[in-house]
């Protein structure tokens, strides 16, 4: 039991640490949540903008599109701007299959939350809504426990 003592240490991959890129992503992501409603009175949550496609109302199709559009198009974007080398590539250290589950697991969760994580989280906390801190304080819990289990209580009784 000592031994895996070790896997319960947490390190930080200073070499990869990008303070600086995840603020500016947080600024934007906070502008972008408030010029939203603010100029369109509707909440920035993607789930939402995407199941307004699979019931559209007249005229609505539009900006839905253009805005997943912008969010796929967003790496490529972000790539030419930046000589390779400058930003750090991202890491998926999953298979497929667990990566469509998690997917499944999410459109399910966001369908009984009546939205997702940038919809009560992003948008709904910082209007105080008392929904959107229970649903967040349930993805964060969930997900602590999912990751807890996975990476430790899995492995630990794999060895």
């Amino acid at each position: 039991m000592g031994d895996n003592n070790k896997d319960l240490t947490v390190t930080i991959d200073w070499i990869h640490f990008t303070p600086w890129s995840a603020l500016a992503g947080g600024v934007l992501l906070g502008l972008a949540s408030a010029a939203f409603i603010l100029l369109n009175g509707r909440i920035l949550g993607i789930s939402g903008i995407l199941a307004g496609l699979l019931t559209p109302q007249r005229g609505d199709a539009g900006w839905r599109i253009a805005f997943l559009l912008g969010m796929a198009c967003a790496p490529s974007a972000l790539a030419l701007l930046f000589p390779e080398g400058t930003l750090v590539a991202p890491r998926i250290e999953a298979e497929y299959l667990g990566l469509v589950a998690a997917g499944l697991l999410v459109g399910v969760g966001t369908s009984c939350a009546s939205g997702c994580t940038s919809g009560h989280g992003v948008c709904g906390l910082s209007r105080l809504s008392p929904r959107s801190l229970v649903a967040t304080a349930s993805f964060m819990a969930a997900g602590f426990v999912l990751v807890y289990v996975v990476r430790h209580a899995m492995n630990g009784a794999a060895a």
